[in-house]
């Protein structure tokens, strides 16, 4: 079932950068999109800089690949991506701590953050 999202600010006072929505992600769980609680486009659009410079590097790794370069080249190389994707992780992170887990924490819907969380955080020890 699509969700209609509320674009304009939660208060009147709120910063033209920052769109709000107020339905909590539990209702997308058994299928739909889930939209996030909180957008400050100025750090999305940080984001999708960063993840399309980590697009290049992808290509330039697949490039070093195709042109048989050295093991331990690719390999820093691929390190390299590994560190910008989990900057980019981080970042989504923190927002979603600071954001989406603090708006669900205040509508009361603790026992399904701290699961969610706990999924998180297992998927990132892996």
């Amino acid at each position: 079932m699509p969700r209609s999202t509320n674009s304009t600010p939660s208060t009147p006072s709120a910063p033209s950068t920052k769109k709000c929505c107020s339905a909590p992600p539990a209702e997308a769980e058994g299928g739909g999109e889930r939209k996030t609680a909180h957008v400050d486009v100025e750090a999305r659009q940080r984001n999708l800089l960063r993840l399309r410079r980590i697009e290049g590097q992808v290509r330039g790794v697949m490039k070093m690949v195709e042109d048989d370069r050295y093991c331990a080249d690719v390999l820093g190389q691929i390190t390299a991506v590994q560190a910008a994707l989990k900057a980019v992780g981080v970042e989504l992170l923190r927002h979603h701590l600071k954001h989406c887990v603090a708006d669900a924490m205040r509508r009361g819907d603790v026992d399904a953050v701290s699961s969610e969380l706990c999924d998180l955080f297992e998927k990132g020890v892996r």
